[in-house]
């Protein structure tokens, strides 16, 4: 059923899904955010999710092939395709089911935008971590909610704009990661936090997390709309054009 996803369901419950394109370093494409979006949407069933990636990568981001096509298109395409990339991330951040994100290799751009949903992020040591799209000319605009809740705009403005890539431990400061781990024991810590939910009543888990949410950050339909606004906007710009072309020709960028 599931093209770029792997999905199984323990004895007890745990839902365990996994991105499974690692040959492309499980970046978001749109069949991916498809498949996500629809997961999300569907479960109604789980004690804990516990969300990694296949192969060497957690997420490598954005499909630049997909951004490509998105600065050709008209602007209404290009909404259609930020809005999608945004229902994403909406659908996975009110999962009403813990959702405990087990990080290794890399997670960029978009990757971190999944971290920033989660409510429990495990990290291998040795994790990398960055905002990589002004290196592209564009912004991280529908996961900026999502990272600003997480991170708070002191913390955000440390990574946000500079494309700096920095480590599992930087990442854990800044909030983005709740442990980090030697990678022989990945799996046992993301046990240690899915075993908690398994005493407690399921019910009102959703509720805590829904309460939790509404008492944080305001991220409402007119913030998701504001984002997407903003990437399409970014992506109608000229150093958008250039440093997507740039990437994908495998050349510098002009301000390079």
């Amino acid at each position: 059923m599931w093209q770029t996803l792997d999905i199984r369901t323990d004895p007890r419950g745990v839902v365990y899904v996994t991105l499974n394109t690692p040959e492309r370093r499980n970046v978001l494409s749109p069949a991916m955010i498809a498949e996500l979006t629809e997961f999300a949407r569907t479960l109604d069933q789980a004690r804990a999710v516990v969300l990694s990636g296949a192969g060497p990568t957690f997420c490598a981001g954005g499909d630049l092939a997909w951004m490509q096509a998105q600065i050709e298109a008209d602007r209404p395409q290009r909404l259609r395709e930020a809005r999608k990339l945004a229902d994403m991330l909406q659908a996975l951040n009110t999962l009403p089911f813990p959702l405990i994100g087990r990080l290794h290799g890399g997670a960029f751009g978009g990757g971190i935008g999944m971290a920033c949903v989660c409510d429990v992020v495990v990290a291998a040591r040795g994790t990398q971590f960055c905002f990589s799209e002004t290196r592209l000319g564009i912004i991280p605009a529908t996961i900026g909610p999502y990272v600003l809740a997480r991170m708070g705009e002191g913390h955000a403005r440390r990574v946000f704009m500079s494309a700096r890539v920095f480590g599992a431990e930087e990442a854990e400061t800044l909030g983005i990661v709740s442990r980090v781990i030697d990678a022989e024991g990945l799996g046992a810590a993301v046990e240690a936090e899915v075993t908690p939910y398994l005493s407690t009543a399921p019910g009102a888990v959703a509720a805590a997390k829904a309460l939790a949410r509404a008492l944080g950050p305001r991220i409402d339909a007119e913030v998701i709309d504001d984002s997407i606004r903003r990437l399409a906007d970014i992506w109608e710009a000229p150093e958008a054009v250039l440093g997507v072309r740039a990437f994908l020709d495998k050349k510098s960028s002009p301000w390079s």
